[in-house]
């Protein structure tokens, strides 16, 4: 639909709160699956391989769905809202199953599904907010979805500590299976969170009907292809027609999620290292570095809803592109800097009127940092993309884009295994250390990509 009508804050606030949900089971994996493997028997250095569900699911779902909505409408339901439902039902499921494995095989197949139906839901998210805004709102939009991925994340991350610090569950209780009790409860109020922010972004939210030309297109593809071959025709056209702007991000997106799948799956080790100076998964110090990285996963996700806002009238000022350059180099650098930064050093302290002062100790530094950095990550490139693609190939080429994140952790999955981790030391500091001086070389790729002014790109 050519001129579409500019949507009001609360539209777009609408529209986009499902990421919410989505991302908070996304938080969830990323503070909890590699402690969840570690009771259930996984070694260190087995740990990679274990996550290798997420980037296979997102690499093999991710282009097939974006190609599978862009040929989809529903009269009822729309054409990237039906992905959504089914994506929060199945990732519901999954999210409640997930704490009563009893087995390392059982967590690791959980997860599986669970990533798909992730993928599911937030594939299409992203072509959603190109189809329903015009070009100049697409920046608040992509901001907007890095805001509730900051507050979905960072509540998934801290629930866990504050059913602790409340007092409703102990940090000693566990069920059978080793898996802490306050793991069951916060993985339950994801499930919730899930279907809930959904339902209320599909009914809120209208699609736009495909245009004549865009629905003779649709039944023309039906009528020549089956689903199957459809889908594979659209995904190699799109791949031979990619635009420059997408090949100059490919080597961005490749040092920045390689360094994020190193920070989710060390910092717990390296926080019970570091911190609280054990390698025992069955110490309480080790369940103390779980509940620590909840809360430094969490800060830096408040940082990132915080930061997405004021983000915003930066990017129109110095270009998407600078401040993808800026916040990327302030996050490697905070990782380089987490090894030598303690949980003691008292770094602020919140008097608290109604019990003991809030106090934030010098490790709270590093999230800052990262937290700007994954507001930027959320955003920046998307919007860079979105005025290159054509707009009834959307979901396709979003599907493509977001390939970019997942092979870099393949990479980093089959690489960490086999002789990266072993190369670092076996030392899980030494992998934190990798993932910044990762990020500052996304920042350093970022300044290759050819702009035409501070707004647009060169397609």
């Amino acid at each position: 639909m050519s001129n579409k009508p500019k949507m009001s804050f609360w539209q777009i606030w609408n529209m986009n709160f499902g990421f919410f949900g989505i991302q908070f089971s996304f938080g969830l994996q990323q503070s909890n699956m590699s402690a969840i493997y570690k009771y259930l028997g996984a070694d260190e250095a087995s740990l990679p391989m274990l996550w290798l569900a997420g980037p296979v699911t997102g690499l093999i779902i991710q282009p097939i769905i974006g190609a599978m909505s862009d040929n989809t409408w529903s009269l009822k339901f729309g054409r990237r809202k039906p992905y959504f439902l089914i994506g929060a039902v199945v990732s519901s499921i999954a999210l409640i199953a997930m704490p009563f494995s009893s087995a390392l095989w059982m967590a690791a197949g959980l997860l599986w599904i669970l990533d798909a139906a992730n993928n599911i839901a937030m594939e299409p998210y992203r072509a959603f907010v190109a189809d329903k805004l015009p070009k100049d709102q697409h920046a608040i939009g992509f901001l907007m979805q890095s805001f509730f991925a900051g507050l979905g994340i960072t509540l998934a991350n801290f629930t866990p500590a504050i059913l602790v610090m409340l007092g409703i569950l102990s940090i000693s209780d566990k069920a059978e299976n080793g898996i802490p009790i306050y793991t069951y409860y916060a993985f339950f109020i994801g499930a919730v969170a899930a279907i809930v922010s959904v339902l209320l972004s599909v009914s809120t939210t209208k699609e736009y009907p495909p245009t004549e030309e865009e629905w003779q297109e649709i039944q023309a593809q039906k009528a020549k292809h089956n689903l199957i071959s459809s889908v594979w025709h659209e995904i190699v056209e799109a791949m031979k027609t990619m635009p420059l702007t997408m090949k100059q991000l490919i080597p961005v997106k490749f040092f920045t999620w390689y360094a994020m799948f190193c920070y989710w799956e060390f910092i717990t080790s390296a926080l019970a290292q570091n911190v609280f100076k054990t390698t025992n998964h069955n110490a309480v110090g080790f369940s103390q570095a779980q509940l620590l990285t909840g809360n430094l996963n969490g800060t830096y996700n408040i940082i990132c809803f915080v930061a997405a806002f004021a983000l915003i009238p930066l990017a129109l000022k110095i270009g998407a592109k600078g401040v993808h350059f800026i916040a990327l180099l302030l996050g490697g650098l905070s990782l380089i800097a987490m090894p030598y930064l303690d949980n003691t050093t008292v770094l602020l302290t919140i008097p608290n009127p109604v019990g003991s002062d809030i106090v934030i100790s010098t490790i709270y530094l590093y999230a800052l940092g990262l937290g700007i950095a994954w507001a930027s990550m959320l955003a920046m490139p998307y919007q860079l993309l979105a005025g290159s693609i054509p707009a009834k190939k959307r979901g396709v080429y979003m599907g493509i884009f977001n390939m970019f994140i997942v092979i870099p952790m393949i990479i980093q999955i089959f690489s960490m295994q086999y002789f990266v981790y072993d190369l670092l030391g076996t030392n899980p500091s030494n992998v934190i250390t990798l993932a910044g001086v990762f990020l500052v070389l996304g920042a350093l790729f970022t300044l290759l990509i050819t702009v035409k002014n501070k707004n647009e790109v060169v397609d």
